[in-house]
């Protein structure tokens, strides 16, 4: 397990972890929270030895492989995955080993490397590394490109693929789902459930933290404090605690201010001072309780729009795509009728690469439609949060003079305060203070940036907001805080976003985009969940068809070619054979008789198949109550020592119960075959 004992930890001369105690025992999967620059990161970087403490002590077991996400963007013109493959250092070892007893003539050493290979896996490592890169969205014929082929969001996938490939006992996660879709990310918490050692991941996605956690460790002010449970049990138990605090607190007031009362009025004669004294020290020696000193909301409100447009915006039989520097038009939606009204909160579904963006930029007015019209509604004030914004902030300039400069562009049409001090005022407001404003940006953190962002878009006064991923880098409470201002605008939002609680939230219609064409999507989030789930097993399928088609080609083609080759003439009279007569139908006795016997045969196939799935849903039902019953216990104050063996144990169902769920499908598929076989579907 490890632990940590009156540790402190410093950042510079910034106390971030001061005499903080805690454990973490094999097989727990933890959500480290905690507001941007608590210290999150720097208790990383002492897990992954980057740091070292201060003072206390910090154990690790020696024996324990680690692996976590890179976050320096790769260059290197190896495919994809070569790239991942690497990350599997247990096998990149054995590889070397094997290489330098090849260069030696070592036999023994040869014989040797190649037994460790197969117990590295090496004989499905492509696969698995594979399997990754397309689980976290990336297309089969992709899996060849140059790493720097692809854009920084896709190589920071190859990051996640590499760290994931790594065979490991503690796995660090820190934001893994910034570049994620949807898509991607239901396949990521599927395959972070089934991970079998120890997991800490720091993410600011609260769906994200609920799927996969079942432990929660809290930063705040320096300490660190440990919750049974995930991210809402968290908040569940914080808010109690908190409840507990403040009652506790009042009380104590109360008794010591009844206790200064007796002082100070008897204090003075001398017939009560010894029972005065004797409540100065009652007083003195009186263990004082904390007032609960809750961090300060960040909040902020959109204006409301000069105007109201109805529609916003209407598109016709529009195509939107991309030119390239050359001039060729590379078409990616066709056929877009949809129209944006006054009021709307819209959801933009899809998988990254259908097209997404590439509606809301042509929207946004940074690209051009390739055919058909998008005719916008008079007065529409668009405030737009790219993807990339945070990239097209200078670097060398603060806060403020981005407010000036952008004041100085929209001139006085704007309808808003210029003033330099208004201005500050303004960014203020957004949590820019005090020397804030003079900063450059480019020293500050992504959440800061982001915040600049959403300052410059409120102070624009929009109509209609097109948000693409703007909760990257945002922090719980600056995500809750974006989603009270969405729901109090008085104007249209269309929000491309992977985090669900933003979308429930937000969002009452969804589009999706995909396959070409943009549509309404009826139903809600949990439906799409669902689909994305039948889309990837539609495509597993489809990919399993056309491998047994390619396998019915190749025998049909030997089976012609043998045939071709039985047909070559021989010198050998023939012989004539009496005409032979028809051959008399069978009855339907007969036909019945012989159905009742394929169904008899296909019934003693089946019987035992049948009979396993039955028990496996008995084994899954039971599987899941103590499953329930598990979640529960942990997430009650128990001792370490029960909570390790509660922890082991409910990894170990979970990872029955996936079993079994693979085991039911084949099943399912198999008795599928046999049906079809029999000509029975």
């Amino acid at each position: 397990m490890i632990t940590l004992k009156n540790v402190t930890l410093r950042r510079g001369t910034k106390v971030v972890l001061d005499n903080i105690s805690a454990t973490i025992n094999p097989g727990e999967n933890v959500g480290l929270v905690g507001r941007n620059g608590a210290g999150k990161s720097s208790l990383f970087a002492l897990l992954s030895g980057k740091l070292h403490e201060d003072g206390g002590d910090f154990h690790i077991p020696s024996s324990w492989r680690m692996a976590e996400v890179a976050q320096h963007m790769p260059e290197t013109d190896q495919s994809a995955t070569d790239f991942v493959l690497e990350g599997d250092t247990r096998l990149s070892e054995v590889q070397r080993q094997l290489a330098e007893a090849e260069a030696n003539d070592d036999g023994m050493a040869i014989a040797q490397a190649y037994s460790d290979l197969h117990d590295a896996g090496a004989h499905d490592a492509v696969a698995r590394a594979q399997a990754l890169i397309l689980g976290l969205g990336f297309r089969a014929s992709e899996l060849d490109h140059p790493v720097d082929s692809f854009s920084g969001g896709w190589r920071m996938r190859l990051q996640l693929a590499r760290a994931l490939m790594c065979p490991s006992d503690l796995l660090l996660l820190d934001e893994p789902t910034n570049h994620l879709d949807l898509d991607a990310l239901v396949w990521l918490e599927a395959w972070l459930k089934r991970y079998a050692g120890t997991m800490i991941v720091i993410s600011h996605d609260r769906e994200f933290l609920d799927a996969i956690t079942n432990v929660t460790l809290q930063i705040q002010s320096g300490q660190l404090n440990r919750y049974g449970g995930n991210y809402s049990k968290f908040e569940e138990l914080r808010a109690q605690q908190l409840e507990l605090q403040a009652a506790s607190f009042a009380k104590q007031q109360e008794k010591m201010a009844h206790l200064q009362k007796f002082i100070d009025r008897f204090k003075a004669k001398a017939s009560k001072a010894k029972q005065a004294q004797s409540r100065v020290k009652q007083l003195e020696r009186m263990e004082k309780i904390g007032p609960v000193l809750a961090e300060a909301d960040f909040t902020f409100e959109f204006k409301e729009p000069a105007n109201l447009p109805n529609p916003m915006l209407a598109i016709s039989d529009a195509a939107f795509g991309y030119v390239d520097d050359e001039g060729t038009a590379t078409q990616i939606l066709s056929g877009v009728n949809r129209s944006v009204l006054a009021g709307q909160r819209i959801g933009i579904l899809g998988a990254n690469g259908q097209g997404k963006s590439t509606l809301v930029k042509t929207i946004a007015r940074t690209m051009k439609a390739l055919a058909g019209t998008v005719t916008e509604g008079k007065g529409l004030n668009i405030g737009y949060f790219a993807q990339q914004e945070l990239d097209v902030l200078r670097p060398s300039e603060s806060p403020l003079e981005h407010m000036i400069r952008l004041a100085k562009e929209l001139g006085p049409d704007a309808k808003q305060p210029s003033r330099e001090q208004d201005l500050r005022s303004y960014l203020g407001s957004f949590n820019f203070t005090g020397d804030m404003v003079k900063q450059a940006v480019g020293t500050m953190s992504g959440g800061e940036k982001a915040r600049l962002v959403l300052a410059m878009i409120v102070w624009q006064r929009p109509n209609l907001l097109l948000l693409d991923e703007p909760t990257n880098h945002l922090d719980l409470a600056t995500r809750e805080a974006l989603a009270m201002a969405l729901n109090d605008f008085d104007g249209t939002v269309m929000l491309v976003s992977h985090d669900r609680h933003l979308l429930r939230a937000v969002c009452e219609d969804f589009w999706m985009v995909g396959r070409g064409v943009v549509g309404p999507f009826d139903g809600d989030l949990d439906d799409y969940q669902r689909y994305l789930l039948e889309e990837s097993k539609r495509l597993r399928e489809e990919a399993k068809n056309a491998e047994t088609q390619a396998l019915q080609a190749a025998a049909a083609t030997s089976k012609a070619a043998a045939a071709s080759v039985a047909a070559v003439p021989v010198a050998v009279a023939p012989v004539a054979a009496p005409a032979s007569p028809p051959e008399p139908q069978g009855d339907q006795r007969e036909q019945r008789k012989q159905a009742a016997a394929a169904r008899q045969q296909l019934s003693e196939k089946t019987k035992p198949l049948k009979k396993e799935l039955e028990q496996i849903d008995k084994k899954m039902a039971a599987l899941s109550s103590e499953k329930t019953a598990l979640e529960a216990k942990l997430a009650t104050p128990l001792p370490p020592a029960e909570i390790a063996e509660a922890g082991k144990r409910l990894k170990t169902v979970g990872d029955e119960i996936d079993t079994l769920e693979e085991r039911w499908l084949e099943l399912s598929d198999d008795i599928e075959s046999l049906t079809q076989a029999a000509g029975m579907a």
